[in-house]
């Protein structure tokens, strides 16, 4: 008698290799999208970095450096906060009468996120000299 050899692939080899081309493929698309995801979120912190940036820059120049709290909103999305303190190293207040300058802590925060779980915020923090014989 003669022997038939097989030809081609059985059911069940084909259905392997589906099987782990559908996995290994799931598995592709899951890296793709965290890092769409991740991309989305750097782009968010480059932008209120810069947003950060952009208001400590322009306190204490475009007016000068007072005591007080400012905030607002840009782009619809971004919550922007300038908060200006009086800094003192001694741990008594100095007689401030006798001094020609002032050091002014400048603190700049920008949040944003659809709700606390992920709410996002950037926070800037600096010291300003101001001349106070102006």
């Amino acid at each position: 008698m003669k022997t038939i050899k097989q030809q081609g692939f059985s059911l069940l080899e084909i259905l392997i290799a589906f099987s782990i081309l559908a996995i290994s493929l799931s598995i592709l698309l899951n890296i793709f999208s965290l890092g769409v995801t991740s991309a989305g979120v750097a782009e968010d912190y480059t932008a209120a970095v810069q947003i950060a940036e952009s208001l400590m820059a322009k306190t204490g120049v475009e007016k000068t450096l007072q005591v007080g709290e400012s905030a607002g909103i840009i782009h619809d999305k971004y919550h922007w906060q300038v908060l200006i303190q009086p800094f003192s190293l001694a741990s008594e207040p100095m007689e401030t009468t006798t001094l020609s300058s002032a050091l002014f802590k400048v603190r700049v925060t920008v949040h944003w996120g659809d709700d606390k779980a992920h709410s996002r915020e950037v926070k800037l923090v600096t010291l300003k000299l101001v001349n106070k014989l102006l």
